[in-house]
């Protein structure tokens, strides 16, 4: 058989080949990736066992066979044992060889992975949001009890004790000073935005160029790759800068090495994509700012949780900075996405510009 189906190693479409029982007796290079498993792991092994919920694919391998039909085709969520499920197109097709009867083409849905992805960052966002400002209230109130006990100690202490004593209490009010500020930080999402129209988003990377250069003078290149027919914006020009700031900055702090070097490099590019769905809303224009460094990337177990509250990839990062620009830019319909790896890491910014 292997001769009759060699040319399907070339193909990028994985592609299944099953006996009259579901048993896979061929798949191409394609399908060991899209499935993470080699050939030698998947033939011979049942549909049910590469899919826990083959039940969805089986009636499609049935039509095909049975009703001789020419093809099926049908968008699947396929389980997989101890991975992400896979959202795929799905073609059936009867096959005429002496060991099979059935081929199963299927197609990665990456359009489908990016909007539920996109759906799960709102909804953590949202959850987070609450999570931040009801524990940002509940702090906020001690810190000032704390602070003002502190200053009316040190105005009782006797003044032979007070050169000696008043060190400790001066380390508790600077501390919850540094408290008050962080949580000052926390609660900045939550006021409302001063919306204006006419936001030019290449003015707002400007602005976050100027004032990363003017902390890193020597050793960061930022280059720009600017589509200068991107329409004006509406919304808060000061929280879109501080959006891209806190993207910028933590950019820049994974740089260090690089900076020593003098070969850091951080790029603002920006396009226009069609017919994006964000928040749940269609629009026919968007606006895409990526924002790319190639700093060491982001560690593969904190991709996920690096627009969580508190968790920080660098040493001495409070975990806030991606947490806020992702609650900003949500505020404005749009989400930020990340993808990394060593040597090239990107953030992209997508806000929207013309509803459908």
């Amino acid at each position: 058989m292997m001769d009759s189906v060699s040319g399907l190693d070339l193909l990028a479409s994985a592609i299944l080949i099953l006996d009259r029982d579901g048993i896979i007796v061929y798949v191409n290079p394609a399908a060991e990736d899209l499935f993470e498993s080699s050939s030698k792991v998947l033939l011979s092994q049942h549909l049910k066992q590469v899919f826990p919920n083959s039940d969805v694919l089986e009636p499609l391998c049935e039509q095909v066979v049975s009703h001789d039909r020419v093809e099926v085709r049908q968008e699947l969520v396929l389980e997989r044992v101890g991975r992400p499920a896979l959202h795929v197109h799905c073609i059936v097709k009867p096959v005429d060889l002496p060991e099979a009867s059935v081929l199963i083409e299927l197609r990665e849905n990456i359009a489908q992975i990016r909007q539920e992805r996109e759906n799960r960052l709102v909804d953590q966002t949202q959850a987070n949001r609450e999570l931040v400002r009801n524990l940002a209230h509940e702090i906020k109130n001690p810190l000032g009890g704390i602070r003002g006990a502190a200053q009316l100690l040190e105005m009782e202490l006797p003044g032979r004790e007070l050169k000696d004593l008043r060190e400790y209490t001066q380390v508790i009010v600077r501390e919850t000073e540094r408290l008050q500020k962080l949580v000052d930080r926390l609660l900045v999402p939550h006021r409302r935005p001063h919306i204006e129209t006419g936001i030019n988003i290449h003015e707002v990377c400007e602005r976050v160029r100027s004032l990363i250069l003017a902390e890193h003078p020597k050793g960061l290149k930022i280059s720009r790759d600017y589509d200068l027919s991107i329409p004006e914006i509406t919304g808060d020009k000061e929280q879109l800068i501080q959006a891209v700031l806190n993207i910028a900055q933590n950019a820049a702090n994974v740089l260090t090495d690089r900076i020593r070097q003098e070969d850091a490099e951080l790029i603002f590019k920006t396009r226009v994509s069609r017919q994006v769905t964000l928040a749940r809303v269609r629009y026919r224009l968007a606006l895409n700012l990526h924002i790319i460094d190639n700093g060491p990337g982001i560690p593969a177990d904190l991709i996920e949780k690096i627009f969580n509250p508190l968790v920080s990839g660098t040493e001495g990062g409070s975990g806030l900075g991606l947490t806020l620009s992702q609650t900003l830019i949500q505020q404005h319909g749009g989400i930020i996405e990340c993808e990394s790896v060593p040597g090239h890491t990107e953030f992209l910014i997508r806000l929207p510009l013309v509803r459908a």
